[in-house]
């Protein structure tokens, strides 16, 4: 299989092993980071660029021991699921269509091996070549947690950026629902992208209802056996859990709340794969948000195998 070669990280996610070659690919779950999606500015680099080598790098020893108990999965950290590292997707900062066809290539070889895909982002361009990745698979559901909905058709004339992922999702044969948690604040929607959204069928939860009502309310949105993305955009978690983002808002969704929702997902649906995008290290304080959304990724593993043993 020839495919586009990728960057070596410096430190694989909680130390798992490393995988040059996709075609010998034979894991439960593989680790891709790709830093550069669609650009607004060409030339400019995302400003969640620095993002996967962070969230790689977050965890201490005990914290990416395959030994220690996991009280927030309730086992072992990763939950026994065999695991690898596929590196990182070279990006173009001058062309967003040639980083979309490499993101597809590869997440598409991930799947093709019968391996769950977990994107390490980058900005919230880099979900849609993502989603594509999937196309001709049976139909699935998109489960969103963002402060912001991203149904804008375009800004500035750029119809792939991070501010049109959930409309160009929506426009994929293979997505036939989606669940977006989380809106809160200002943001890029007016409010024909909010009846845009509705009238295709999403179901918007905002993050004043997870505080009302908590987050089992929305989880009854997923139907019994529905197979399942998850993409957690970071700025939908509250901001003192993950302060580096590039518009922290007042609000969001906390870690326990983040919790019962992959518990929630995994136990109703099939979880077939997920996106963290959105991160930016530069704003992150005391690397918070990198041990958060590693500490995540890490939850989500342990549900991803506990759902492979049913």
């Amino acid at each position: 299989m020839h495919l586009i070669k990728r960057i070596i990280p410096s430190k694989t996610f909680c130390d798992v092993p490393y995988v040059e070659d996709l075609a010998s690919l034979d894991s439960d779950v593989a680790i891709i980071g790709a830093s550069h999606g669609t650009p607004y500015t060409p030339g400019k680099p995302s400003h969640s660029a620095n993002a996967p080598e962070y969230v790689r790098s977050a965890l201490s020893w005990y914290s990416a021991n395959h030994e220690q108990f996991d009280f927030d999965a309730m086992t072992e950290i990763l939950g026994g699921a065999s695991v690898v590292d596929c590196g990182d997707v070279p990006g173009d900062l001058n062309d967003g269509e040639k980083n979309r066809d490499r993101i597809t290539e590869v997440v598409s070889a991930v799947l093709s091996n019968g391996s769950i895909p977990i994107l390490l982002g980058g900005d919230d361009s880099v979900p849609i070549p993502f989603f594509h990745a999937y196309a001709g698979s049976d139909p699935l559901m998109i489960v969103q947690v963002d402060a912001h909905i991203d149904w804008r058709h375009e800004v500035h004339g750029i119809t792939h950026g991070f501010s049109s992922t959930m409309r160009r999702a929506s426009e994929m044969e293979h997505i036939k629902q989606m669940l977006q948690i989380g809106a809160r604040g200002p943001g890029s929607a007016r409010r024909q992208e909010i009846s845009d959204a509705k009238s295709w069928g999403s179901s918007i939860i905002t993050a004043r209802d997870i505080a009302k009502n908590g987050m089992q309310p929305a989880i009854n949105n997923i139907p019994n056996g529905a197979k399942v993305i998850l993409s957690i955009d970071v700025d939908g978690l509250d901001p003192s859990l993950v302060p580096g983002v590039i518009l922290p808002a007042p609000g969001g969704v906390s870690y326990q709340q983040m919790l019962d929702l992959i518990e929630g997902v995994s136990e109703r649906a099939q979880i077939v794969g997920a996106t963290f995008v959105e991160f930016v290290p530069e704003n992150d304080i005391q690397g918070l948000g990198a041990r958060a959304i590693a500490r995540l990724a890490t939850v989500l593993i342990a549900a991803i195998a506990k759902q492979t043993k049913r």
